[in-house]
């Protein structure tokens, strides 16, 4: 068997797979998540895969065979045992008794249950049935875009035919399913000895007769696609008809992107708010800037994997690469007639096609936004799905590419593409899904964020749903917080960004940074702060300046540009200030710093007072005491208050306890839940609050 290969990686260990003889289900998972880490075999949660193997039968004690195979979700590339579903295979195959026809086939899925052999398994998926039928121990279902080229070109038959010697069988495009598995079954009983049956418009079946021939099969097969693609590219006509306009230098395509990001998912999140993502790969430039675009991009996809995860076809954004974005009412006003009539022609396309039966209208907004010249804009429910969205549409534009360049390019057709989207199995699979957190669609910029209060309050946000963007002005730390969130809650969850308050350029990089990772901003913390405590006559100029600067100017300057960015979202927001009982209470040693919070707190009702008519919320939180992984509570600080309050400096937290109402120590989580709650939903319809959480301090009382 060849073990060299240029289009696809072989990555079999021997030594490794020697480990699981005999244990076919071992082997199952290491091969599955072997083809699964290269995304030239399948992309994201596409694909399934099955092995069938004896088993004792737990009621019978008998042994009979039994199938594994991926259950419904997953992803092959991170396979578990407890991602599988185990069937007997005699129940499943004898569900052709039952069978009632194409049109009954949904009813098929629940019968489904009734051939479970491990009762802990994974729900079997629609796909079931097409391993079931086929009598090989060992099946991949894959999605490679070199073998989706050819199983959409218009004469995609002629050619696997010609290719394989018709050692590949074909079997024309159906929505999967019990009736695609029995047409599998046929395909293999007409034409005995083939080593594997091209899908029209879908995808692969390759199989053998144990794991590893099965994995050796499916790269040989696919690495014979990806071969006869290369060969013919450019060999008719150029790529995608070649180049129509030329992109923007690199540079100046992330900051085109950054200034449009926000306007786009403003009029993106119409109906529900939208997480963005952007990607400016070489293979979406190609097709973006090229003379095909304006056929090949209303098409849609072909591979129903593709189609459900991009919608029925991209917009195309109509700006030049190097247009003016900083009037962002213009650009918005531009766009907008562009939006209404892809929403118009979505809706079109549900009544056109719809059954009686059909669920609801889904959102009308496109996912996929193409802007020539300067890259790709995806929209979802969240950062995942918007960048595996985006990793879909490549693999469509890999499938155009290789089509056109054999043949011609053919997708779904409307009424299929339909069926597919609004399939009742996999709407019943969306309401299961676990009901969106109350901060899923925002994005946070919290400042100061790589510890103490500004941590706990960007944790907080992430569990609750939230992306984020964490920074600090210490890029160590900020890398021990990157390495921590990464390690919690993956890499989809956040972004990182060294931030001063006082640079300027600094901060609005950061924003820029939260437009293309995210699209915009949605939540804006300001939480970096710096303490002095000095008697009055100790004071110095540079110690007021330097305490005005990050706490005043500093909250004014990542306002104002985080109020930009949501000014041009057009949906709102909220800011929340990170203020101080010292706002409010007079104390000893405390003239800069207690004046310095007095103006932030009153910086926040101006501003409140200002930004209601955008449906921005500006609020504030006053803590009191919050000590735990504090910067400011190290050295100088800890030891002005400890001597201002005749104590010792470990004895302050207890000092700080005693003196409130609730006698209680001040935790950076109790701020982060007081975000939350001004953040979170509940208080939509307030603005210019302050909301103290420092255990009960008489004299901060704000009434």
């Amino acid at each position: 068997m060849t073990k060299t290969f240029k289009h696809v990686s072989y990555l079999w260990d021997e030594a490794k797979a020697a480990t699981m003889a005999g244990d076919e289900v071992a082997l199952l998972i290491y091969r599955s998540n072997l083809l699964g880490a290269d995304l030239r075999l399948t992309n994201y949660g596409g694909g399934n895969t099955s092995c069938k193997a004896l088993a004792k039968d737990p009621v019978t004690g008998k042994e009979t065979e039994i199938m594994w195979v991926k259950g419904s979700g997953g992803d092959i590339g991170t396979l578990k045992r407890s991602g599988l579903a185990a069937l007997y295979v005699d129940r499943l195959r004898s569900l052709t008794n039952v069978y009632r026809g194409i049109e009954f086939e949904d009813e098929m899925v629940d019968l489904f249950n009734h051939c479970i052999y491990d009762l802990a398994s994974k729900a079997p998926s629609i796909d079931t049935p097409l391993h079931g039928f086929l009598p090989f121990p060992h099946i991949d279902h894959l999605h490679p875009d070199a073998a989706i080229a050819i199983a959409a070109a218009k004469e995609g038959k002629k050619i696997t035919q010609e290719l394989f010697g018709g050692k590949i069988g074909w079997v024309e495009w159906q929505r999967p399913g019990f009736d695609l598995g029995l047409k599998l079954k046929k395909c293999l009983d007409e034409n005995p000895g083939i080593k594997g049956i091209m899908l029209g418009s879908h995808g692969l079946f390759t199989w053998g007769n144990t794991a590893y021939e099965s994995y050796v099969n499916t790269l040989e097969v696919i690495e014979t696609c990806a071969g006869y693609l290369e060969q013919n590219y450019n060999k008719k006509r150029p790529v995608f008809g070649g180049e129509k306009i030329q992109s923007l230098p690199k540079a100046e395509r992330l900051a085109q992107a950054a200034e449009l990001a926000p306007v786009l998912r403003g009029l993106c999140s119409s109906n529900t708010r939208m997480i963005g993502h952007f990607t400016d790969d070489e293979r979406v430039l190609e097709f973006a800037n090229s003379n095909d675009l304006s056929k090949l991009a209303p098409m849609g996809t072909s591979c129903p994997d593709h189609f459900l995860r991009t919608k029925i076809s991209p917009l195309v954004v109509e700006l030049a690469p190097q247009a003016d974005l900083t009037n962002s009412k213009a650009v918005k006003e531009k766009l907008l007639p562009a939006f209404e009539a892809y929403r118009k022609m979505y809706a079109d396309y549900y009544t056109a096609c719809k059954h009686p039966n059909s669920p609801a209208l889904r959102d009308a907004n496109p996912v996929v936004i193409l802007y020539p010249g300067v890259g790709m804009f995806t929209f979802a429910k969240d950062k995942q799905t918007a960048r595996v969205a985006a990793e879909f549409y490549i693999n469509a534009i890999n499938v155009m590419k290789g089509a056109e360049a054999i043949s011609e390019y053919t997708s779904l057709p409307r009424q299929e593409a339909f069926n597919i989207e609004y399939w009742l199995l996999e709407e019943a699979k969306l309401q299961r899904m676990p009901k969106p957190k109350p901060l899923t669609g925002k994005v946070a910029l919290i400042t100061g964020s790589a510890g103490g209060i500004g941590k706990g309050i960007a944790k907080k946000f992430v569990e609750e749903g939230a992306c984020v963007i964490i920074n600090d002005n210490d890029a160590d730390r900020l890398s021990k917080a990157d390495e921590e969130f990464k390690s919690k809650f993956g890499k989809d969850a956040y972004s990182s960004v060294v931030l001063d308050v006082l640079n300027s350029n600094q901060i609005k990089d950061a924003f820029s940074k939260s437009a293309l990772a995210f699209g915009g901003v949605d939540i804006v913390v300001n939480c970096a702060g710096i303490s002095i405590s000095k008697p009055l006559e100790d004071h110095t100029e540079k110690d007021w300046d330097l305490l005005y600067d990050i706490l005043v100017k500093g909250q004014f300057l990542v306002t104002q540009q985080g109020v930009n960015i949501m000014r041009k979202q057009g949906v709102g927001g909220d800011v929340i200030n990170i203020v101080s009982k010292n706002a409010l209470v007079s104390g000893p040693n405390n003239a800069a710093y207690g004046s310095a919070k007095a103006a932030q707190l009153h910086l926040s009702r101006l501003n409140a007072a200002e930004l209601g008519p955008d449906k921005i919320r500006v609020n504030v939180v006053n803590p009191d005491a919050v000590i735990s992984d504090s910067k400011i509570w190290e050295g100088a600080w800890a030891e002005g208050r400890a001597k201002a309050y005749g104590v010792k400096v470990e004895e302050l937290p207890a000092y700080y306890a005693k003196r409130t109402l609730l006698n209680e120590i001040i935790l950076p989580e109790d701020i982060a839940n007081a975000c939350f709650a001004f953040a979170g939903g509940l208080l939509n319809k307030s603005t210019g609050n302050v909301l103290n959480v420092d255990g009960g301090v008489a004299m901060a009382f704000v009434r």
